[in-house]
């Protein structure tokens, strides 16, 4: 076995561990709100900004890697990460929680940048299916955790210390493999608005469906183990839906995977305000799980492998990432049961519209060229 392919597969195991554990991490949030919201006495809404500050945490890490992502290895963000991880799970106060999640979410956006361009390059044309894998990883480990808070009786700080603990291991192992060579070129980078914009509301949908989405179900008048276990089936249909992506993922268009996915959540929203909402929440988690591959990797091939350009658009992501769920969280509040899934519905079929009309002309462009 060569050194590269030693490389390759250093990279790949960690890549996995790491975001297997970041996607138990992230599911947390989720049926922990109605919980912590019961023992400080505060609305859902308030409580909800611990999955803000989770995502204001990735973006300080995004911006890291941005002005000095060269100094960061992997056992350094997944150090991090476990450090936030084990401050979540202690309770020593909202302050200290508040730290840990913010420390959780920068090692998350690190990681974020750190494996997805590494295993894109160096995979070649399998790199998109490698980027794919990890991030069928991360569902699951979201799988499990919402399983694991109901088994524990909602004792969310031992989840959350768990996970620590298993990062801190990882951290151990971990190895810097497969670092990009320094980048030479002067040109200038060249942001793609309409790529960037397309991303914060695709993640901003995935990041209010995870984070938001059982207190939903709770308001319909599911109890909080059954909005967990519900949250598990969203994930395992996300970990479907990006496993099949792992076989599928060079064939398909990225932007058309784009306006698919986002399509398919839309559609399921509108079942949720037709239907009992569990089971329409659990299908939007398939397509919601194709939404950043297809966007992650529509987005350097239009704006290049540049050092700066991954953090870039994993920034744009973030902005969806952190102020949809903040705002959508303190409108859907006062709009009744159906509230988010009625916003959840409008926002993304808008978001459809405009992703199809941009197909259609790139398709007609195609045909007019001779």
């Amino acid at each position: 076995m060569t050194e590269m392919q030693k490389g390759r597969i250093q990279l790949l195991l960690a890549g996995m561990a790491t975001f297997l554990l970041m996607g138990a991490l992230q599911a947390v949030y989720g049926p922990a709100l109605p919980v912590i919201a019961r023992e400080t006495g505060r609305a859902v809404a308030d409580v909800s900004i611990l999955f803000t500050v989770h995502w204001v945490g990735s973006a300080a890490g995004v911006a890291a890697m941005f002005a000095l992502g060269r100094r960061m290895t992997p056992r350094m963000l997944v150090a991090v990460m476990a450090l936030g991880a084990v401050l979540l799970g202690l309770g020593w106060g909202w302050p200290v929680t508040l730290l840990g999640a913010s420390l959780a979410g920068f090692g998350q956006g690190c990681a974020a940048v750190v494996f997805n361009p590494r295993l894109l390059a160096l995979f070649g044309r399998r790199g998109p299916a490698m980027l794919s894998m990890i991030n069928a990883i991360f569902g699951a480990g979201a799988i499990l955790a919402p399983l694991a808070f109901v088994m524990m009786g909602g004792a969310y700080g031992l989840v959350f210390l768990a996970v620590g603990v298993s990062l801190l291991i990882v951290a151990a192992g971990a190895q810097d493999v497969g670092r990009p060579p320094v980048e030479t070129s002067t040109a200038p980078l060249r942001a793609d608005w309409a790529i960037l914009a397309f991303g914060a509301f695709g993640i901003g949908f995935e990041a209010v469906l995870i984070g938001l989405g059982p207190s939903a179900l709770v308001r319909n008048g599911y109890s909080e183990a059954a909005a967990a276990e519900f949250l598990s089936a969203f994930f395992m249909a996300f970990l479907l839906a990006r496993t099949v992506l792992t076989f599928a993922a060079h064939r398909i268009a990225p932007f058309t995977l784009y306006a698919l996915s986002i399509t398919g959540v839309a559609v399921s929203m509108l079942l949720a305000l037709a239907l009992p909402p569990g089971w329409p929440f659990v299908a939007a988690g398939a397509f919601a799980s194709l939404i950043f591959p297809a966007y992650f990797v529509e987005g350097m091939a239009r704006m290049g492998h540049g050092p700066r350009v991954s953090p870039l658009i994993i920034a744009g992501g973030l902005v969806g990432g952190i102020g949809m769920p903040f705002v959508l969280a303190r409108v859907a509040e006062v709009m009744g049961p159906n509230g988010l899934f009625l916003l959840l519905a409008g926002l993304a079929s808008a978001t459809a519209v405009v992703a199809l009309f941009v197909l259609i002309q790139r398709s007609g462009a195609r045909t007019a060229t001779p």
